[in-house]
């Protein structure tokens, strides 16, 4: 195992003396090492367009946006799937992260896990995966065998598969029919990569559950509004969004929001177009769900 060759396990030569700096010149380490992550991750964007279409086409057939990944990757994808339900209404089966280990090791390590490729594929046996599934799967090394097992159980099933790591070359991405390669180059703590390769990994991750879920209808202009109000919190939100749609006031989105059903999309069109609540309803799925078809 020759992880030294490995980007995400070099050392980085801007913080040999990290011990014995003081906090201040830490921090402006780190920041300055963090600001050259998006520019990298813009130079995969192409790749990434690419999971994008292929996790919409996943939708329109039925399937889901399966993340799998151990460790800190997994983590990352199981977070970036979870938001995928508040802020999208999106049903809880639509985008799914999973991880080497389990729920319990969202919390703790699970050791070993990831050195299984057979359970990266018992994994995803276990969640039925289908053939109109998008897998993707996270390896900031891009040799997990976890991964590597999952993906490949995944072209056997005939879902489309995706490989996202932190080193050129990965190996991983034999493994997949997409791949993207996101290198941020060594990290401030050496092989530490949940900092630089973590960032990278949850920018790519929210750019491709945003582009997707806008894809699909989610988004009116630059608005959630399907978003699921659950809390106060996002009660307010919602009403707040519909204003923005609208153009009306606090007290006429309140309203709608009430008459709605608590859908602010719905909202949205009733006073758009003066619908009712059911013809709005009615209009939206012929539309797939896609505001401006309607208006």
């Amino acid at each position: 195992m020759e992880l030294q060759k490995l980007t995400t396990e070099q050392r980085n030569k801007r913080s040999m003396d990290l011990d014995i700096l003081p906090s201040i010149d830490i921090l402006r380490l780190m920041n300055s090492e963090d600001q050259t992550v998006p520019l990298v991750v813009g130079k995969e964007l192409g790749q990434i367009e690419k999971v994008v279409k292929a996790a919409v086409r996943s939708f329109q057939l039925g399937g889901r946006l399966i993340y799998i990944g151990a460790g800190t990757s997994g983590r990352l994808g199981v977070l970036d799937a979870v938001e995928c339900v508040p802020t999208f209404s999106a049903d809880p089966s639509m985008v799914q992260g999973v991880i080497a280990g389990g729920e319990a090791a969202m919390t703790s390590a699970v050791e070993g896990a990831e050195d299984s490729p057979e359970l990266g594929k018992a994994d995803l046996k276990r969640i039925r995966l289908s053939e109109n599934d998008t897998v993707l799967g996270i390896a900031a090394s891009g040799r997990t065998p976890y991964v590597i097992g999952a993906l490949d159980y995944a072209k056997r099933t005939g879902a489309l598969t995706a490989s996202l790591a932190c080193n050129k070359g990965a190996k991983i991405s034999r493994h997949a029919d997409i791949a993207i390669e996101v290198d941020v180059g060594p990290e401030v703590l050496t092989g530490s990569t949940r900092l630089k390769s973590g960032t990278a990994q949850k920018l790519v991750l929210n750019m491709i559950s945003t582009a997707t879920m806008v894809g699909i209808g989610k988004v009116y202009k630059n608005l959630m509004v399907d978003v699921k109000p659950t809390n106060e919190k996002l009660v307010e939100r919602a009403k707040n969004i519909i204003m923005q749609a609208a153009g009306c006031s606090y007290e006429t989105a309140e309203q709608f929001l009430r008459e709605s059903g608590g859908n602010a999309k719905v909202a949205i069109v009733m006073l758009l177009t003066g619908l009712s609540k059911e013809e709005a309803c009615r209009r939206l799925e012929a539309a797939n769900g896609f505001v401006r078809k309607i208006l």
